[in-house]
């Protein structure tokens, strides 16, 4: 698989590996930015990214700042027929303010290959499953 990116402002980061084997590229802010308690922000990457068809970046939390901070993605996926720039929704789940600095890690990017299923309507599955229809918490305590 191959990425192009393209820097949309001259001081934006470049996605980066942090460590070989890692499995997502870290995403950097282009902005300074404080985010109150409960907050909710758009922070922008100043980045663009091509990716190949067939293929999607799913955005995930940066587990240090999750943990520590109470710093939460709000859930990203992007398309490889998306063309602009790359936003990061995060919210403040502590009980503090956090500054973000440009140039910061804010979030992490998996990319994976994508199969477009063929989908049939049915009345009923043609099989069942030892869970059926239980739901939340079925299969036993947390």
């Amino acid at each position: 698989m191959k990425i192009q990116i393209k820097k949309l402002r001259e001081d934006a980061k470049i996605p980066k590996f942090a460590l070989i084997g890692d499995v997502a590229m870290d995403l950097f802010s282009n902005e300074d930015l404080v985010i109150n308690p409960g907050e909710r922000i758009s922070c922008k990457t100043g980045i663009a990214i091509k990716l190949q068809e067939g293929y999607a970046g799913l955005v995930w939390d940066k587990s240090g700042l999750s943990h520590k901070k109470g710093l939460k993605t709000l859930g990203g996926v992007f398309d490889s027929n998306y063309l602009g720039e790359w936003f990061v929704g995060l919210v403040n789940l502590d009980k503090k303010e956090y500054k973000i600095e440009k140039g910061q890690k804010i979030a992490q990017v998996v990319f994976q290959e994508i199969e477009r299923p063929e989908i049939e309507e049915v009345e009923n599955f043609d099989s069942e499953t030892t869970r059926g229809e239980n739901a939340f918490g079925s299969t036993g305590k947390f």
